[in-house]
């Protein structure tokens, strides 16, 4: 069944196309089908993640420079779904005026979006929550909504300090999310994360 579900997944994340940006709420599309949203810190590979779930090589902009992401970036999944890339945290080399409008536009959105099912916050293995980390989970919380935590560069771990950093993330969270290990690179645990993300989008398929 699970072979099934990772096909199916595999291909309707694979299907995904750009579909608009908003630089605020009221430019966004219709909320006429489930999304999905990632967040995560500026240097986690937000971007990156998003490209291998798709796989696709540059659906999501991907940069040198963190912080890049600055709007809602809005992928359709055929008429059944979207994903949605917010803008990145943390790094952004940016005015402190308008960091606060992206942080009052990723709120907004996260609270207030009727057809959001789901948020997948993408964070690096190697570095501890941030306290932007934690506020996405207590949004999700609120609604509640299901959240998802993406470990991303697992890779650059050994096995053991990978699943130390795991438990350790597990622990702080207190079952606010469920956490997998991912990488971008290698594409471990990858398999799981396209599974998790369909589930949320379309939970009685396939």
């Amino acid at each position: 069944m699970n072979d099934d579900r990772t096909a199916f997944a595999q291909r309707l994340l694979a299907s995904a196309q750009f579909e608009c940006s908003a630089a605020a709420l009221r430019q966004t599309p219709a909320p006429d089908r489930p999304e999905v949203a990632f967040a995560g810190r500026s240097n986690a590979g937000k971007s990156s993640i998003i490209n291998r779930l798709t796989r696709q090589k540059s659906l999501a902009r991907t940069s040198k420079t963190p912080g890049r992401t600055q709007l809602l970036n809005f992928f359709t999944l055929g008429e059944d779904a979207r994903l949605v890339d917010l803008p990145g945290y943390g790094f952004a080399k940016a005015p402190p005026s308008l960091r606060r409008d992206w942080h009052r536009m990723i709120e907004g959105y996260l609270q207030g979006r009727d057809s959001l099912v789901g948020l997948v916050v993408i964070m690096d293995a190697r570095r501890p929550l941030t306290d932007t980390d934690i506020q996405m989970l207590q949004w999700c919380a609120a609604r509640p909504l299901p959240c998802m935590i993406l470990l991303n560069k697992a890779d650059k771990l050994s096995k053991g300090a990978a699943g130390a950093a795991k438990q350790q993330v597990i622990r702080a969270i207190e079952g606010a999310a469920t956490v997998v290990l991912v990488s971008a690179r290698t594409g471990t645990g990858l398999d799981e994360a396209q599974r998790a993300v369909v589930d949320l989008l379309l939970p009685q398929s396939v």
